[in-house]
């Protein structure tokens, strides 16, 4: 459907999201419901429509009469999301490799050592949205491998609220290149078939991500 078809609280949640995924609404911040409207240049109708949707994917909460709350990035909300995702990433790897469903490992080993290549190096291109995109699309290939819809929407929704607490913490070059290997590492177990290093080196990456966060 073309954005301008969809009905007007579809665009403005949109909007929304798109808007939290990029900080520009940070995460614990309160916005009234006429601030949120201007900011993101909806009616409040859509607007208060956008926000009920959010509030559903646990993004953010409404304040009654005042207007909404952005989701948290504390601790306790930041490793039950990333807990999440290990579990749900360990189950979408050990079904690609229990059905032998298709795996890119090739395309992802190539983007990923390129980008550990300039992070090495001190790139400054290795940075922002690039390393967020290679970062995404391995995790985005284990959770294809969940093939179930309902699955895959929690996960979908899941990363939105990631990304929301990923806005809050600066991603260091030292990360990117860490963070890298420990990809790499991954893409090698599902390579060599391996479930049991699968699961060692997602729970490794969790462990490591935490702790670079302070956790």
């Amino acid at each position: 459907m073309d954005e301008m078809q969809k009905p007007l609280a579809d665009q403005a949640f949109d909007a929304l999201l798109s808007a939290l995924r990029s900080g520009a609404l940070e995460a614990g911040a309160f916005f009234s419901m006429p601030e949120l409207s201007r900011r993101l240049d909806y009616p409040i109708a859509a607007i208060r429509e956008a926000t009920k949707l959010a509030e559903a994917r646990a993004l953010l909460s409404i304040r009654p009469k005042r207007g909404i709350t952005v989701m948290d990035a504390g601790p306790r909300t930041t490793r039950t999301c990333m807990d999440m995702r290990s579990a749900l990433e360990r189950e979408g790897a050990r079904r690609i490799l229990l059905t032998e469903a298709p795996f890119p490992a090739e395309g992802l080993r190539r983007t990923h050592e390129d980008l550990l290549a300039r992070a090495r190096a001190g790139d400054p291109t290795a940075t922002g949205t690039l390393a967020i995109g290679v970062d995404l699309s391995l995790h985005n290939a284990l959770s294809e491998g969940l093939d179930n819809p309902y699955l895959q929407e929690a996960y979908r929704q899941n990363r939105d609220r990631i990304a929301v607490i990923q806005q809050t913490r600066p991603f260091l070059m030292d990360r990117i290149t860490s963070a890298m290997e420990e990809h790499l590492d991954i893409i090698a177990a599902m390579e060599a078939r391996d479930l049991r290093r699968v699961e060692e080196t997602i729970d490794i990456h969790l462990v490591q991500t935490l702790r670079w966060w302070g956790m």
